[in-house]
């Protein structure tokens, strides 16, 4: 059939037993390719072969890398990489994965902190264990310099935490941000883990044992609203959507090799948290639900840790605040208080107040 006689394309119908051709109703061919499971013959989808589709999956772009045939099992001790890692929930994942027994690799924009960061761990946990290097996420040539740092101390990454982040330091309502911070803020939350998860993904797919990417959240991640830092909130949302858009991509795929998760720490007591608290609303909600960042790291790798121990080819979104737990705080607090004052008040009447225990 001649394709000058219809201005229609022509595509053969994705069946094994007949390859008939069938009109392709799109102005630009092959914008995606499809191939029969059975017979090997691929073709541009279309209406007319969509129930044989059913069947069938995207093969991956030539781009990107094919993962290894046969996977090796990941077994620990594992390479870990946390990006924005000399202090903070950073560093307390590096020092938690350590007493673990897995090899990690920290990186901060600011070389002085990452060699001083390096040199704490190494003190704690010996030399041949610990790497640094200076990363500033937001830079496309520093995240490739990463991953060949990486690749030349550690030969793969099993665990990458996309940790880095900014608030520039700035609580103030957005218009009164100024351009500077506005700029940091995006750079590093958003295009940084855009960079970041490309890279990693890229790396682990040639590797044999695979790799699982962790993407951390923050406040406003959930959607609800963050006044006084309304651009951080904003960035930290996307981090939701990239992550699951990310996991489509490599279900579509069929790429196993490849897990991207979502860690979420709750609310952590840094400077950068610590920054903002100058309401008295802000500081009554961080004295009830804000842990250390040790105490978070503690719950984190463990969970982070079993995901790779267990086989699971699902991904993942590890709390570490959950809604029913931090509810719970909040209204053991209120008890708490509400009973004080109502003991403090008998006591001024004159009753006596016994206390009994519990049997």
């Amino acid at each position: 059939m001649a394709a000058s006689a219809s201005p229609h394309l022509y595509s053969p119908l994705l069946s094994h037993k007949t390859h008939r051709l069938v009109p392709f109703h799109l102005p630009v061919p092959h914008i995606f390719t499809r191939q029969c499971h059975r017979c090997g013959v691929s073709a541009p989808f279309s209406r007319q072969n969509a129930n044989h589709l059913r069947k069938v999956q995207f093969r991956p772009p030539m781009a990107m890398a094919e993962a290894p045939s046969n996977r090796e099992p990941m077994v620990p001790p594992y390479n870990v990489l946390i990006t924005g890692s000399t202090k903070g929930i950073g560093h307390a994942l590096a020092k938690e994965f350590l007493k673990a027994g897995d090899n990690v690799l920290i990186c901060s924009r600011s070389a002085e902190r990452m060699e001083s960061a390096v040199q704490v761990l190494r003190d704690e946990f010996g030399e041949h264990r610990v790497w640094g290097t200076k990363c500033d996420v937001s830079k496309g040539q520093d995240v490739k310099n990463l991953v060949a740092f990486a690749q030349e101390k550690m030969k793969h990454i099993d665990i990458w935490i996309n940790n880095a982040g900014s608030n520039a330091y700035s609580y103030k309502p957005l218009a009164e941000a100024s351009d500077d911070d506005l700029l940091e803020v995006v750079s590093t939350n958003t295009l940084g883990l855009m960079l970041c998860c490309r890279e990693a993904i890229n790396m682990m797919l040639k590797q044999p044992r695979g790799g699982h990417i962790f993407n951390m959240d923050g406040a406003g991640s959930d959607g609800r609203p963050t006044p006084r830092f309304a651009a951080y909130g904003a960035t930290k949302r996307s981090v939701v959507h990239l992550t699951k858009s990310l996991q489509a991509e490599l279900q579509m795929q069929d790429l196993k090799n490849v897990l991207v998760h979502n860690l979420s720490p709750g609310m952590v007591t840094t400077d950068l948290l610590m920054s903002g608290a100058t309401t008295k609303q802000a500081k009554f909600f961080i004295n009830i639900l804000a842990e250390p960042p040790e105490v978070v790291a503690e719950y984190l790798v463990p969970s982070i840790r079993s995901t790779l121990s267990n086989g699971s080819q699902k991904p993942t979104y590890i709390r570490f605040l959950t809604g029913i737990k931090a509810y719970t705080q909040i209204f053991s607090e209120n008890c708490f208080w509400s009973t004080k004052k109502s003991l403090f008040a008998r006591r001024l009447k004159g009753i006596n107040v016994v206390f009994r225990p519990i049997l």
